[in-house]
């Protein structure tokens, strides 16, 4: 694309943009010859594919590129200063307070060894707002904005007591935490469930209106772009193949590759999946109980959340079960309940003739290869010191399923069912975007063959394109190995389109069960009915 004047309501104007990848990768270019603005008290969306370059573009502009690439051409304009040329502690003052980021993987991004309320105080701290009275305050107002449940307690809370959405939520309070002039939003939204992300949605939206803020905000939900944007960007392969009004993109698009992924967008499925009349049970949930209990400081009252409360339910032979609600509704307690990365206090799981609740460690170890997971997070559940190929055979290869060389020509081969390179088995989790790693961990969980597989949130992080392929996929895996699934997820298109029923949570309970027809076409419950109709882009 040729370059183009600044236009004078532009906050932001990237000009020639090319960032160089390490040699030993497919590309040369992360993103190459890139040019567009960002105009003042506007949303920009960027969309693309995964390895599009988007993510790449906004650590640029944030000057928070990885060592292994660099900036070999053009310009980022703010306010009449290039960004590029500006040292590393002038970048220090502006991150924050006027340019600021949500991430894409708030796990990774936020310390572990902190309280949730003490990082957000650490932002004001760094940049002196206010007095230590004035910075408490404004820490409450801030998860309170963002709609976190009991601010004052919450606060005092780690990261790792939170589910996936409520990090994020925590992410975004910080980046607003000093109303910046940009916010560079990635991905923020991926986590959460559809009345949440209405609420944040609509939050950024109050939020750059109060302030006339810019927003850079990337994602892979043509809905949420439907729903925000006022301007659209489209890369492919780190080149910017088509811009424009969000309803000339969405309505109207011109460029072959922006038409493939408006294809790829699920939508609510009007019949059923089609089913077996009576496929044998696998797994068999009774009266299944799971109760958090936690104090706030040494002297402080415990508070009891209960997490699944008294869930029953059948799991057959080559189907489906979408285990849908809000972030914080006891969906990946269930998940992990049900591999027994923790402990149930009451209920039963039957598989294979046995209550795994009431086996030993060592008892339920033969039986492990045989339930496997795919994890929400899939930066955090791959051990960044082992390359891919390790990863995906260790286990195979432990439980003396299969030989290296066996193992090796299986992963390379599910690498490519999942849409990498058979060269990925050498490379390291780090080297890939956030969706090709949950990738990844599809394939590292297909290595076992297992009769059950429990995907908590396997698709939140893909893109549209690679989300139908990896949906296809399990389909297909389903029909030839009659695999069991429970399918937890925040997206309701996507349990319409692969679950055969749903079971909808709400507080650790099961408010509603049936197939997809009657839980999204005709729902009986209050919430189930709030779900749906938060749905992004059903009003577009």
């Amino acid at each position: 694309m040729t370059a183009q004047p600044t236009p004078s309501g532009a906050v932001l104007s990237v000009r020639g943009l090319s960032v160089a990848l390490p040699k030993a990768l497919d590309r040369r270019f992360a993103v190459e010859n890139i040019s567009f603005d960002l105009l003042q008290g506007e949303i920009l969306c960027i969309i693309g594919e995964s390895g599009s370059g988007k993510s790449v573009t906004a650590s640029t502009v944030m000057g928070l590129l990885p060592d292994v690439m660099t900036v070999s051409a053009g310009e980022i304009t703010f306010r009449g200063k290039d960004l590029l040329k500006q040292p590393e502690s002038e970048f220090r003052k502006m991150r924050g307070r006027a340019v600021s980021m949500i991430f894409q993987d708030p796990l990774s991004a936020l310390n572990p060894l902190m309280t949730i309320g003490d990082q957000i105080r650490e932002v004001l701290d760094t940049h002196q707002m206010g007095d230590k009275a004035s910075r408490a305050q404004k820490v409450v107002e801030m998860l309170t904005e963002v709609g976190l449940p009991d601010p004052a307690l919450i606060q005092h809370q780690y990261p790792f007591r939170l589910s996936g959405g409520q990090r994020q939520r925590v992410m975004i309070a910080m980046a607003l935490a000093l109303d910046p002039d940009i916010l560079i939003a990635d991905e923020p939204t991926t986590a959460l469930d559809v009345t949440t992300q209405a609420q944040i949605l609509d939050l950024i939206r109050k939020v750059q209106r109060r302030k006339n803020m810019s927003v850079m905000f990337i994602t892979h939900d043509f809905g949420v772009v439907a729903d925000i944007a006022d301007r659209v960007i489209v890369m492919e392969k780190g080149h910017l193949v088509e811009q424009g009004d969000a309803a000339s993109v969405l309505e109207r698009p011109t460029h072959p590759y922006t038409k493939k992924l408006i294809a790829a967008v699920p939508t609510l499925r009007e019949e059923d999946r089609l089913r077996d009349k009576a496929p044998p049970v696998v797994m068999e949930v009774k009266n299944l109980q799971k109760t958090y209990r936690t104090r706030s400081g040494f002297l402080g009252k415990m508070r009891e959340v209960h997490a699944v409360n008294d869930i029953s339910f059948t799991l057959r032979k080559g189907e489906t079960l979408g285990i849908v609600g809000e972030s914080g509704s006891g969906k990946s307690s269930m998940g992990k309940v049900l591999m027994k990365l923790i402990g149930a206090d009451g209920g039963q799981i039957n598989f294979r003739g046995e209550d795994t609740l009431a086996l030993s460690e060592a008892e339920f170890r033969p039986l492990r290869a045989r339930i496997q997971m795919i994890f929400q997070d899939p930066y955090a559940s791959l051990n960044p010191r082992f390359t891919v190929g390790q990863a995906m055979c260790v286990g195979p290869v432990a439980h003396r399923l299969l030989t290296h060389a066996d193992a090796r020509k299986k992963a390379e081969r599910l690498l490519q069912t999942v849409g990498l390179e058979a060269q990925a088995f050498d490379r390291y989790p780090h080297e890939f975007s956030g969706g090709q790693r949950q990738r990844v961990g599809i394939a590292r969980a297909l290595m076992f063959d297992p009769d059950v597989i429990v995907a908590d949130e396997a698709v939140s992080a893909l893109d549209v394109s690679i989300q139908a392929q990896v949906l296809d996929l399990l389909n297909r895996l389903q029909q030839e190995s009659k695999l069991a699934m429970v399918f937890i997820t925040h997206d309701l298109r996507v349990a319409s389109q692969i679950c055969d029923d749903i079971l909808v949570m709400h507080r650790g309970k099961m408010v509603e069960y049936g197939p997809p027809s009657q839980i999204f076409r005709n729902p009986s419950h209050d919430y189930t009915r709030n779900l749906v109709s938060a749905i992004p882009g059903m009003a577009a």
